[in-house]
């Protein structure tokens, strides 16, 4: 779906954290992979705003990610500009009656 906007749109992505990396030679910026049922999208967390969404960056396990799309060599990602924690969505997920315990498209309980 990220092929749809254009070059440096702003767009907002979900999903679960699948990886994060902060290597020594990338001068502080970290990576994170989200993954949701559509795919993965590669984030970037530039320093500076690493410092102001740290809490999220570092203990988030769903993050919501609002930012700028990049494409090179095809190759996509999202720059950041808002890292939200959504994490407390997933515990919603596993309580009884919850959205976890209906399928898309299942009528649910009655």
């Amino acid at each position: 779906m990220l092929d749809l906007p254009p070059q440096g749109a702003r767009i907002a992505v979900a999903g679960l954290v699948i990886l994060r990396q902060r290597p020594g030679t990338a001068k502080g910026v970290i990576f994170l992979t989200l993954e949701d049922e559509t795919g993965v999208v590669n984030v970037i967390v530039w320093r500076k705003l690493y410092e102001r969404f740290r809490r999220a960056v570092i203990a988030g396990r769903m993050l919501r990610v609002t930012g700028r799309l990049q494409r090179e060599n095809e190759v996509t990602h999202v720059i950041a500009e808002e890292v939200e924690d959504i994490s407390y969505m997933l515990d919603e997920l596993l309580r009884p009656g919850g959205p976890g315990d209906h399928m898309p498209g299942d009528p649910g309980p009655g």
